[in-house]
């Protein structure tokens, strides 16, 4: 694959380049039709099996098969890329997310923006506040994937530990629940989980990946972990600010 230089080289600046890592999931689907729509140039990884579900895109996306832990097969896909959405899945018990998040942080272009997504349980600083219920939940959750050696939510916290720990651009966005239907536009984010804001606890799928692929371009993200929620939810509504920003100031 032809580097960015190579490329603006060949004459003409060409449009920026994306990598969708676990394009062919509904998150990775919809972030590979924004993409799209901002004229962006995109491949996409994803497992060979789950290829015929990026079919629909036509050669307007470049897929790269193989799993998203593969090193080989990340590098081949991010190369030449501005910006690389990361899907961060803990499928399995051999690392499966730390493995992602690993590859990409160690393969992408030097100064691309990097977004991954999580859930709300990731946390940067300790300072997001649980319920008991969340927390409860969580941790039954937790053992009960390993038992059947389902997911691992603790790898997706080593993940993340790496993401925070790396001085590359990135971005953690961690999704309350997530429901289908049309866009409401983009999140309203905050930097803890317990801020009122969050209350509503869910965000349109497209919406999540609509703020991811924004991202790219909001330097105001970069070394930010925002918690989002639909911002026409009744928590978004009540607690707008009156300037319109969305961003949700509070302590790092």
């Amino acid at each position: 694959m032809d580097t960015r230089r190579e490329r603006e080289e060949a004459g003409g600046a060409p449009p920026a380049r994306v990598c969708v890592v676990g394009a062919s999931g509904k998150l990775g689907r919809y972030m590979v039709q924004h993409a799209l729509d901002r004229g962006y140039e995109v491949v996409g990884v994803c497992r060979e099996k789950s290829v015929g579900k990026l079919a629909g895109f036509g050669d307007r996306v470049t897929v790269v098969p193989g799993p998203t832990d593969d090193r080989e097969v990340i590098g081949r896909a991010v190369a030449g890329c501005d910006a690389v959405l990361t899907v961060l899945v803990p499928w399995g018990v051999h690392g499966y997310s730390s493995g992602t998040a690993q590859a990409v942080l160690d393969l992408a272009p030097e100064g691309a923006r990097l977004v991954f997504s999580c859930g709300w349980h990731i946390t940067r600083d300790g300072r997001d506040v649980y319920s008991r219920w969340f927390g409860a939940a969580l941790r039954v959750m937790t053992v009960l994937m390993r038992l059947v050696r389902a997911a691992d939510i603790d790898d997706q916290v080593e993940a993340c530990r790496r993401i925070f720990d790396s001085d590359a651009r990135w971005t953690v966005v961690r999704g309350s629940d997530l429901e289908e239907g049309e866009s409401e536009g983009l999140p309203v984010w905050s930097r803890h989980v317990g801020d009122p804001v969050l209350a509503s606890n869910t965000t349109r799928r497209t919406d999540f990946a609509l703020f991811m692929v924004e991202a790219v371009t909001d330097d105001a993200l970069v070394h930010e972990a925002p918690a989002i929620v639909g911002r026409r939810t009744p928590s978004a509504r009540a607690h707008a600010r009156p300037s319109g920003h969305q961003r949700r100031e509070g302590s790092r």
